[in-house]
């Protein structure tokens, strides 16, 4: 059984830390309620649930909040392009990006390996 070590572990968040630009440490204190009502903007191509029926589109429900709280800032900034997300990043407010990540990352997703 593979077990990483703690030193790795802390060593790699500090690097996706100082990658995003400690954006999204802050995402934890958006509203998930707040979130879930401003998530209707997002139904039609990353689903009720958050996870995506169309191939083209990622599952965003238990995403990373450091990691969601970037890339739409980045979308919204128009350092990360997509014709769609550019388009929707633009009209959230930093306290909306908040409340989307909340909503998002506190959905629990389960995984099952193959056996």
């Amino acid at each position: 059984m593979y077990e990483p070590k703690q030193q790795g572990i802390g060593i790699a968040s500090a690097l996706c830390f100082l990658l995003t630009g400690g954006a999204g440490v802050a995402a934890a204190e958006g509203s998930a309620e707040a979130g879930h009502e401003k998530a209707v903007m997002c139904i039609a191509c990353h689903g009720r649930d958050g996870l995506s029926r169309r191939p083209d589109v990622p599952h965003i429900a238990g995403q990373s909040g450091i990691y969601m709280s970037a890339q739409l800032r980045r979308f919204r900034s128009g350092e990360r392009l997509h014709p769609e997300m550019n388009v929707i990043a633009m009209s959230l407010s930093d306290e909306d990006i908040d409340n989307l990540v909340a909503w998002y990352s506190s959905i629990q997703v389960e995984v099952k390996l193959p056996q």
